[in-house]
């Protein structure tokens, strides 16, 4: 077996050899995954479709690429760089076309979108229908997840996230202020009684979150220049917010959730708001790998979700 050297000349060889782009984004998936199963269920073919792309672009490189065990797929070192290479040739090829495209006026290709559960479902999901609408050339695919997303390696084009935790290397733009509030039905605070303080909130039921980067059973929060973190537990909990506001507006406990999700159950009484100085800042953002800074689907969707929630994409809140 050869070793793939990192030179330009080879760069230029492999993508003007035999090699189909499908071959390399059949790999990047199964690397992704760690399994064919998984990388066939994600492309919507069968393993042995995706076993047969690997061997032949083994075959044409000289190199193997994958170990494979009856549990999971490991790469080479040769696969590792392979990997590497293969996203920077399809990010290129990506980009031509996009290229080409945005000089017609109109931005083509798949772009992988993902979100949590709730705002994914409520908000994102609405917006990605609008902008397929009026961008008939992207093909959009929407993936919610309870817990935060590797967006490079896991193949995410554009996270579409709430909270203000953002790992250095990724490139954020912020598309909507929001907050998150404390909050509990009339009936739970009839019988228990409005904390007054930040730290009564630990003889409380609390409806602890764990969803994406939520801390789990920590609450961070701000009243102007100060800010307080409290350890909270209570009789429930999920990894769903949807879930916790519903069983706080059935009167089991004290939540935090975002503005946005709570507005209309505040307005309309259901929920209280309560120790109202103290917030949690959760803004909207648009976060996506430093490798697609120039995409042009990317852009033109960052550019259509500041444009959908400056509109009042949020609802009643706006923010």
């Amino acid at each position: 077996m050869k070793t793939i050297p990192y030179l330009w000349s080879d760069y230029l060889h492999i993508v003007f050899k035999n090699l189909l782009p499908e071959d390399l984004r059949v790999f990047l998936c199964v690397v992704r995954r760690t399994s064919f199963a998984a990388a066939a269920q994600e492309l919507g073919t069968s393993p042995a479709y995706v076993s047969k792309r690997i061997r032949l672009l083994e075959q044409e490189l000289g190199v193997k690429l994958l170990h494979r065990t009856t549990r999971r797929v490991a790469v080479t070192e040769d696969g590792e760089r392979v990997f590497h290479w293969a996203q920077r040739i399809l990010d290129d090829i990506d980009h031509l076309v996009q290229d080409v495209s945005a000089a017609q006026g109109e931005p083509r290709g798949l772009l992988r979108v993902s979100s949590s559960f709730g705002f994914g479902r409520n908000v994102v999901a609405p917006a990605m229908s609008q902008l397929v609408a009026r961008h008939p050339g992207l093909q959009v695919r929407l993936e919610v997840f309870d817990r935060l997303v590797d967006v490079a390696a896991e193949g995410i084009d554009l996270d579409v996230r709430v909270g203000d935790e953002i790992a250095p290397h990724l490139i954020a733009r912020k598309l909507a202020d929001n907050h998150r509030v404390l909050c509990a039905a009339p009936a739970y605070l009839a019988r228990k009684g409005q904390p007054r303080s930040i730290d009564e909130l630990a003889a409380h039921d609390c409806l602890v979150i764990k969803e994406r980067d939520h801390p789990f059973g920590v609450w961070k929060l701000r009243a102007g220049a100060e800010e307080r973190t409290v350890k909270v537990t209570g009789p429930l909990s999920a990894n769903n917010g949807e879930m916790a506001a519903q069983w706080a507006a059935d009167g089991h406990g004290i939540v935090l959730r975002s503005i946005w999700d709570v507005a209309d159950d505040l307005q309309s009484g259901r929920l209280v708001q309560v120790l109202a100085p103290w917030r949690q800042e959760a803004n909207i953002w648009a976060v996506y790998p430093g490798r697609l800074g120039r995409s042009a689907k990317v852009r033109v969707a960052v550019e259509f979700l500041l444009e959908h929630f400056a509109q009042g994409g949020l609802g009643k809140t706006g923010a």
